[in-house]
């Protein structure tokens, strides 16, 4: 009896450290199949989980969005053609800028409406529209006349601009270029380039080219003694004149078109 107990309890032993065995076996194998696997996390995802049915939402992905920058405004100026020019042509003139008809070419005549634009609203005087004329340009800068009734002619020598007004508004406004305030000498005396301020009137003029000793005047409306209103092939956006009034050719040939000036029209030089 106690052989066969004893066989009984080795045989007992050596089942419960075999299963010991297998079962850390088991377990060992378990971890490293656990370790053998590799989970790649795309995004970031949220887990229900129910009796029944378990659910994965994945986070919504992130959009990046660029803003599309804006095509700067063309550099204008003497010289170019196109579309660009031809609306800038029709916002000048929508503002009282005379420059003739709009052809979509920069003239002569767009750039003298430029300059008024950017004297007008205090700009440097290049006669090129660049972003700072532009700006001026949407704004509606106009030039403003000081008179508020009647048809006159006003010549602001602070801004050397040129103003024809028709019932209190303006209708045109043109570059001009004044006294200059330099000395000259014309017939052994000397005279210093200003022109006279004050209020006027159209007393004379010449259809025509006049000659005088200071130069050539092109179909000159002369307000007081020698000094007049008249196209001159050189108009810049400065005081350079003996005291004349200059506006350009083309501008001058509307005046005498339109009638814009005709003999008795007052003259306010401020």
């Amino acid at each position: 009896m106690e052989r066969r107990s004893s066989s009984k309890v080795r045989l007992v032993a050596r089942s419960v450290v075999l299963a010991s065995l297998v079962g850390a076996t088991l377990a060992s194998g378990a971890v490293a199949l656990a370790d053998s696997i590799t989970t790649t996390s795309i995004m970031p995802a949220t887990t229900t989980s129910t009796n029944l049915v378990s659910t994965t939402t994945l986070a919504p992905r992130s959009v990046t969005t660029s803003k599309v920058a804006k095509r700067p405004a063309p550099t204008l100026r003497l010289g170019s053609r196109g579309s660009a020019v031809f609306a800038l042509q029709r916002r000048l003139a929508s503002l009282g800028y005379w420059l003739g008809r709009p052809d979509g070419i920069f003239g002569d005549s767009t750039q003298q409406a430029v300059y008024a634009l950017q004297k007008a609203a205090s700009l440097g005087r290049d006669g090129v529209v660049g972003p700072l004329s532009a700006a001026a340009l949407t704004r509606g800068v106009r030039a403003r006349p000081r008179s508020t009734s009647g048809n006159l002619v006003e010549i602001d020598l602070g801004r050397e601009l040129l103003m024809i007004v028709r019932n209190g508004k303006l209708l045109a406004a043109l570059n001009t270029s004044t006294g200059g305030g330099y000395t000259y000498v014309v017939n052994g005396v000397s005279a210093v380039a200003t022109t006279p301020s004050g209020r006027f009137h159209i007393i004379r003029q010449v259809n025509g080219l006049d000659i005088s000793p200071l130069g050539e005047l092109w179909r000159p409306k002369y307000f007081v003694g020698g000094f007049a209103i008249h196209g001159y092939s050189y108009v810049p956006p400065m005081p350079v004149s003996h005291g004349c009034v200059r506006v350009s050719d083309e501008a001058i040939n509307w005046i005498w078109a339109a009638n814009l000036m005709p003999l008795g029209t007052r003259v306010w030089v401020y």
